[in-house]
């Protein structure tokens, strides 16, 4: 049996969910793809694949060599284009997390800009607020902000984002000014749900620290809609600076208390704790780390 052409057979039956699929994609058909995956099995002593009249989907055991078997194909193909002297143009899938918002706002158009400089390398872009598995969901690169990390993962710290107070001139305009902290317990703030101090605020500012207090009828847990918030003169909030800089610059809005601010909110690169890498994941890695870090609202560390 041909070990290699029958792990790429099962890898590309996942990613497919299809035999059939697999089959006109190589120019063959769909029983010798069948057999392929049939003698794999029996060479393992191991179902791989549920097959039924409509689906396809990888029993345990499949789902568990799927990720590692993905790993030895990406290092083979690597391998064998070095010893063809053609390791100069990365190819292949990389499988990314990130915060929906961030994603949306910020990280989408630094993936598509990557492409534009390796056309070859396929990125596939997961937005998602919890923090997934890495290895379970074959994720190879996890954008993480402020969020505490699981054990198990090489987190690279990259940037930081201070929190800062803001709201629209609309609604300064409409309400009491702002002069300092004490202030605020007059106002309206809009709070983040998941805060992870929950309805406490401290600042920093001249002198030392100050708790905010301020009444809250608004709480949302989607950066994005927060934004729009503030827009919308809804109310003052912290946030970290990278959501909005952009409005900043733009005068839609403006800092509260310019001289203070909350603690930083880090970001960081996130990726599975094992040695080997493809060429294609090392270099989006590198370039991710220092386009984050460059955005409007965040500091290189």
């Amino acid at each position: 049996m041909d070990t290699i052409r029958a792990m790429q057979v099962f890898v590309r039956a996942v990613e497919l969910g299809s035999l059939s699929a697999v089959a006109r994609e190589q120019q063959s058909t769909q029983p010798t793809i069948s057999k392929v995956v049939a003698a794999l099995e029996k060479e393992m002593g191991v179902r791989l694949l549920e097959r039924s009249t409509t689906s396809l989907s990888p029993t345990e055991a499949g789902r568990r060599f799927h990720e590692r078997a993905r790993r030895v194909l990406d290092e083979y193909g690597e391998a064998v284009s070095d010893a063809r002297g053609m390791s100069g143009q990365p190819a292949g899938r990389v499988r990314v997390s990130a915060p929906a918002s961030f994603g949306v706002l910020r990280l989408n158009a630094l993936v598509l800009a990557f492409q534009q400089r390796y056309p070859e390398v396929e990125v596939e872009l997961l937005f998602d607020d919890r923090f997934v598995d890495l290895v379970e969901e074959g994720v190879d690169i996890a954008v993480r902000l402020g969020a505490s990390l699981p054990p198990n993962v090489v987190a690279r710290r990259i940037a930081v984002s201070p929190r800062l107070l803001v709201a629209s001139p609309d609604y300064l305009a409409r309400h009491a000014r702002i002069r300092q902290p004490a202030d605020l317990a007059r106002h309206q703030i809009l709070r983040f749900t998941w805060l992870a101090a929950g309805d406490e605020i401290v600042l920093d500012g001249p002198g030392g620290q100050a708790p905010v207090s301020a009444s809250c009828r608004y709480r949302v847990n989607n950066s994005l809609a927060m934004r729009e918030s503030f827009l919308a003169g809804a109310g003052f909030g912290m946030t970290p600076a990278w959501l909005v800089q952009d409005l900043l610059d733009s005068g839609a809005l403006q800092r509260v208390l310019p001289r203070w601010s909350g603690p930083a909110q880090e970001a960081f690169l996130v990726y599975p704790s094992r040695r080997y890498q493809p060429e294609r994941v090392r270099l989006l890695l590198d370039y991710l780390a220092q386009a984050i870090a460059g955005l409007p609202g965040l500091t290189p560390v």
